[in-house]
């Protein structure tokens, strides 16, 4: 199963939700307004960056651009993805886990 998290973490806790809930190992994704998590520097990259040694993390490369978020400032160890990446995410873990 994939975790898809679309809510910027600064004013959803659907992040931590996922964190909390989700099984080790199992794939995160953060799109939409969810990609803010994966910036270095911020009051949450203590927590994405120990969730990234229990999940493998991906962001995708699209929605940082149409918020202005340049692929640097994405946090070591997340993926960046374009649409194609995230396809082959979905395809390869099945079953799709929404938070909101």
């Amino acid at each position: 199963m994939i975790h898809t998290i679309n809510k910027s973490p600064f004013e959803r806790n659907s992040l931590d939700s996922c964190l909390r809930l989700s099984e080790k190992g199992s794939p995160i994704l953060l799109l939409e307004d969810g990609v803010y998590a994966a910036t270095k520097g911020t009051s949450v990259s203590g927590t994405v960056g120990t969730a990234t040694g229990e999940h493998p993390m991906f962001v995708m490369g699209p929605d940082l651009q149409a918020r202005g978020i340049a692929e640097d400032q994405v946090m070591d160890g997340i993926t960046v993805v374009d649409y194609g990446g995230f396809v082959d995410l979905v395809v390869e873990h099945g079953t799709v886990q929404s938070w909101l």
